[in-house]
């Protein structure tokens, strides 16, 4: 196995609170979207929905996973006032979060 040079991917799973309208958690996704424009480590975004027929969520209904160049690039990312200005805005209206960094390991066979 081989861990991948430099990358880090930040999972975000999420559960917005229920009295949240659609179009506001719309807006919020957009907002998070947006941050790949202001923040040069962050190098793509990408979110869905829970569809797993498995029924093994938690609860949670929300998956963001962004890429980073480096540890040093992620940092960079928390400290941001564009993450920190968005973050403040997220986590009021999360039920449930859970946020997970890791280094991609690619498997040889």
């Amino acid at each position: 196995m081989e861990e991948a040079k430099g990358l880090v991917k930040h999972v975000v799973l999420a559960k917005f609170k229920d009295e949240i309208p659609p179009d506001q958690i719309e807006q919020l996704i957009k907002g998070f979207a947006n941050l790949v424009n202001l923040i040069e480590p962050m190098k793509s975004f990408h979110w869905g929905k829970d569809v797993s027929v498995e029924n093994l969520h938690q609860g949670f209904t929300h998956v963001f996973e962004s890429t980073f160049e480096s540890t040093e690039g992620m940092a960079e990312y928390i400290g941001h006032p564009a993450h920190v200005e968005f973050a403040n805005q997220l986590v009021p209206v999360l039920e449930k979060l859970v946020v997970i960094d890791y280094k991609p390991t690619i498997v040889h066979t």
